[in-house]
């Protein structure tokens, strides 16, 4: 407590006490406070705020105050769902206003929306991602005594920079049976259970084989490896290939993972958010503090949350492509017209503050950050 405010509270105190001194010289009775024992001159505390009237004779009252908190409570969720979705910006700037009472705190709203998103992803049992393998035969074409396969990266529009084959190594080549590339269909906000895995034996066998690949002259031979395998070879048997697996056996094995560490992770990001916000923000450093930064960097994620849900269930009609860059659509303007609100600068600074720090932001934050989350999943670590 600063010295002004301890000041304030030691006046207001003195002042009820002259107040109660002067009505008990009149003759009226004044009854103390039974919470912090100040006298109590009106139908609330002057010192503590606690009401003369507790409703210990009227069962009515306790219903009358549990409908008016229920009521109070509801216009506050109502308030603040309306300026969470069509007032971008309007949270962060009534808590930097003083204009708390008439919505729910941020940090508390960002907990319930996100909580909400995996209740509901949880309930009706639909998963962040789901990885579905898949093995196309190759054809192998000899030229010169050279293998060469289709290179999977060419493109017949672009085909000065990238060559149609690539030359296999004759070893690999000669190998008996066919061989398979290898690749991952990724599909977003699925029900889990509606993508399947279908590999022949073969394709399985020759997957197994792909995890100890190494065309380096240093590696050991496969024989070698099988009879007694190294740490490192061990480490790659658990955890490379136990994910690959998994993944073969159930596309949606990354999701117990991603539930778990997505919204650590995110919890995590929103103050570097937020040191974004004020390294780009430092000359207004005497308007906006860091915690104005942060509360902004609160709403705004817990947005990105509301538009998750949204986009879940549009996946379920939609084609999820379309509703990925339907969703990064909706963020991004509502970024743009949060920060235009919120920090008031003209529309050229911050059409450049918003692309300069969402680019930084998701190339160095949150794009590695979820990247780790599906890694340390795949790897079970």
């Amino acid at each position: 407590m600063s010295e002004f405010e301890a000041i304030l509270e030691t006046s207001a105190a003195a002042a009820v006490e002259i107040a109660a001194s002067a009505l008990t010289e009149r003759g009226s009775a004044i009854p103390p406070c039974h919470n912090c024992g100040k006298p109590m001159i009106g139908a609330y505390c002057a010192v503590c705020g606690q009401e003369r009237d507790t409703h210990r004779r009227s069962i009515w009252g306790l219903v009358k105050d549990l409908l008016e908190d229920i009521a109070s409570f509801d216009s506050r969720i109502l308030r603040t769902g309306w300026a969470l979705l069509l007032r971008p910006g309007e949270l962060a700037r009534a808590f930097r206003e003083g204009r708390t009472r008439r919505y729910v705190p941020a940090l508390r709203l960002y907990f319930v929306v996100s909580l909400i998103f995996f209740l509901i992803l949880g309930v009706s049992n639909i998963a962040i991602m789901q990885l579905v393998v898949m093995a196309t035969p190759t054809k192998i074409t000899w030229i010169n005594g050279q293998a060469y396969v289709p290179n999977p990266a060419y493109d017949k529009d672009d085909a000065r920079f990238v060559p149609k084959m690539i030359q296999m190594p004759k070893d690999k080549a000669s190998e008996p049976g066919r061989h398979y590339e290898y690749s991952a269909k990724v599909y977003f906000f699925a029900p889990i259970g509606a993508y399947h895995v279908a590999l022949s034996p073969e394709a399985r066998a020759r997957l197994s084989q792909a995890v100890f690949e190494d065309d380096n002259a240093t590696s050991k031979p496969a024989a070698a490896r099988k009879a007694k395998p190294d740490a490192t070879e061990s480490w790659i048997l658990k955890h490379v290939f136990g994910g690959l697996q998994r993944l073969v056996a159930d596309p949606a094995a990354l999701n117990g993972s991603l539930t778990t560490w997505i919204p650590r992770v995110l919890f995590l990001l929103l103050p570097l958010y937020a040191l974004l916000l004020a390294s780009f923000y430092w000359r207004q450093r005497r308007k906006f503090y860091f915690v104005d930064h942060l509360i902004f960097s609160l709403t705004v994620h817990s947005f990105a949350f509301v538009a998750l849900i949204a986009a879940a269930g549009l996946a379920q009609i939609l084609d999820g492509g379309t509703v990925g860059w339907l969703f990064l659509a909706v963020v991004s303007l509502y970024l743009l017209l949060s920060m235009k609100h919120f920090y008031e600068q003209s529309w050229a600074w911050t059409v450049v503050k918003f692309g300069v720090i969402s680019a930084f932001y998701s190339v160095f934050f949150l794009l590695p950050a979820l990247a780790a989350v599906v890694t340390l999943g795949f790897l079970d670590i």
